[in-house]
């Protein structure tokens, strides 16, 4: 396993991942010791850098997250919300097909280990307030100002 620590405008990025892909990427507050990023994370830290610059919208590094399978069918479910839109944790239930799995859909995107990559920001209540974020809710409404072409982060498409 590898890891690797990124300054990013929302704290330090704290990466691990394997030959398999990126299994973690944590943000936080701490401050954290600069040291060499080992090859195989050179992609994902590029990629972010890229990210936070404003010249990528999507990412092209392999995922190796750990999970229960309904955690990586909504997860994966969370990767086809295109940059800069929104959907509510209701109508991410419906596209999974269960309406009535609102609550099992907002916990297993609660879960997810990969910030950003797997953009879980892009969810938002049904009414298009800003809810719980593992990064918080600052850091949330940072990525969706930051997609929003009109930085407005109350409405979704």
């Amino acid at each position: 396993m590898y890891e690797a620590v990124l300054e990013t405008p929302l704290g330090i990025a704290c990466i691990r991942g394997s030959d398999k892909g990126i299994t973690e990427i944590r943000v936080s507050d701490d401050r954290a010791l600069k040291r060499a990023i080992p090859e195989a994370l050179r992609p994902v830290c590029e990629q972010l850098n890229e990210y936070f610059e404003g010249s990528r919208k999507i990412f092209e590094v392999p995922l190796n997250p750990e999970g229960t399978p309904f955690q990586h069918k909504v997860w994966a479910a969370l990767l086809e919300i295109p940059y800069g839109k929104r959907i509510s944790y209701m109508d991410l239930a419906k596209k999974l097909g269960d309406p009535k799995a609102v609550r099992a859909v907002a916990g297993a995107n609660a879960k997810n280990p990969l910030w950003i990559l797997i953009p879980c920001h892009r969810v938002v209540g049904a009414d298009g307030s800003l809810t719980g974020y593992a990064g918080g809710l600052h850091r949330k409404k940072w990525l969706l100002n930051y997609e929003s072409p009109s930085g407005q982060t109350v409405l979704f498409t």
